[in-house]
């Protein structure tokens, strides 16, 4: 197999979930914004509520886990990375579809840690309802008071007190925990300050109604709350929890977090690709709707350049992510860690472009409600900050290059 290959079951999941993204997405998009802003924001969608038993029927479920998570079959679809990664352009041409296949952020990555670490109590207790879309789950790693970028830094602290932990600690950008189906959060914090820098952290299961947990407000993204998903700034004071709700052991929090984050950035950059191509399709179909200086805007030779570029751009983002998801399924993610920090750099940044040039041919109309092209940007450029920023990745795949360049050299 190559890395353009699929298997023909692939492409059969492809074409069935293209099918179900015209038929039930596409048309219900206005839907969902109508009653995302009628009553109370934070209320799940009934919309969602009512096409998720549908997306069962289709065969269209929790495809994201990969065989190293999946238990010889037991959850999820099996696909690999490669497999998976068009799937992922699919969904994520419009932002709410994903959640229709429970399939989306940060759900994903909490399932696969407590698939790929969890004991088989904690997978009774929190991966099954997940599984079955039952429940939502956040992730609490980033912190207001320190730079986050860099994980070594985070102050919140996690102490062994008889059969249980105490907790302590201010996250922001907890992801889902705006939904009050939000019932756990995989929190990161340290066990051990005196360990090897590396080993002071461990990932733990805090229930989001355990005493001393409280959301204090809800984040904006350029103005948008992201309801009913949203991310909170939240505070863990003297929270308790069992011995038992421990993921894997103290001081492995990388270990987990690197096992997570692998696939979450190729979802990342292929939902990306999908949201760039969409932009390119409303750009395509604007220019040749709208009149300026006497013809066409896809009659302006900068409107056609626009299009030729974003075209290109777009195709070298899929390729350069489509490579690194076939790396990690043959070589695994340590190995395809440049690969990985290459396009977690390039995918936003390309989306950006592509997204705004799209803004820019819609005029006015582009930055307003009316189209998706505002919502798309802002949350383009989040990406440029989720899971790393630019800076991070960057170094990354320069020291990966030099320790090629040196081993090529010894």
């Amino acid at each position: 197999m190559t890395v353009f290959d699929v298997t023909p079951r692939a492409r059969d999941l492809r074409e069935r979930l293209t099918a179900f993204m015209q038929e039930h997405i596409y048309p219900n998009d206005a839907e969902v914004h109508r009653q995302i802003d009628t009553g109370n924001r934070w209320e799940h969608l009934p919309l969602i509520d009512q096409l998720k038993p549908r997306a069962q029927e289709a065969g269209l479920w929790n495809l994201f886990l990969p065989p190293a998570s999946s238990r010889d079959g037991k959850y999820g679809a099996g696909l690999n990375n490669l497999e998976y990664a068009g799937l992922c352009e699919i969904m994520g041409r419009v932002w709410w579809a994903p959640e229709v296949f429970n399939c989306s952020a940060p759900d994903t990555g909490n399932m696969e840690v407590l698939a790929r670490y969890g004991t088989p109590e904690q997978q009774e207790q929190w991966l099954i309802p997940l599984l079955n879309g039952e429940i939502r789950s956040a992730f609490s790693m980033t912190e207001p008071d320190v730079a986050s970028s860099d994980a070594t830094n985070i102050q919140a602290s996690i102490v062994r007190d008889s059969d249980g932990y105490v907790i302590n600690g201010d996250k922001w950008w907890t992801s889902g925990a705006g939904d009050p189906r939000c019932k756990i959060s995989i929190f990161m914090g340290k066990t051990d300050p005196d360990a090897a820098k590396h080993l002071q952290q461990s990932m733990i299961l805090v229930p989001l109604d355990a005493p001393g947990v409280t959301k204090e407000r809800m984040l904006t993204v350029f103005g948008y709350d992201d309801a009913p998903h949203g991310h909170a700034q939240m505070t863990f004071r003297d929270v308790r929890v069992p011995a038992a709700n421990m993921l894997l052991g103290e001081g492995r929090g990388f270990e987990i977090a690197q096992g997570r984050l692998g696939p979450g950035r190729i979802h990342h950059c292929m939902r990306l690709i999908g949201q760039a191509e969409r932009a390119l399709e409303l750009m395509i179909e604007r220019a040749g709707q709208r009149t300026a200086f006497g013809k066409p805007l896809s009659g302006h030779q900068h409107v056609r350049e626009a299009i030729a570029h974003s075209r290109m751009e777009i195709d070298q983002a899929r390729l350069l992510t489509m490579n690194a998801a076939h790396m990690m399924d043959t070589v695994g993610n340590k190995e395809a860690r440049g690969q990985i920090a290459a396009i977690k750099v390039v995918a936003p940044n390309v989306a950006l472009r592509v997204i705004d040039r799209a803004i820019q041919v819609y005029g006015g109309a582009g930055v307003s409600q009316d189209t998706p092209l505002a919502m798309m940007y802002a949350q383009a450029r989040t990406l440029r900050l989720a899971d790393g920023p630019d800076i991070v990745h960057t170094e990354t795949v320069a020291k990966v290059e030099m320790k090629r360049h040196a081993a090529r050299q010894g």
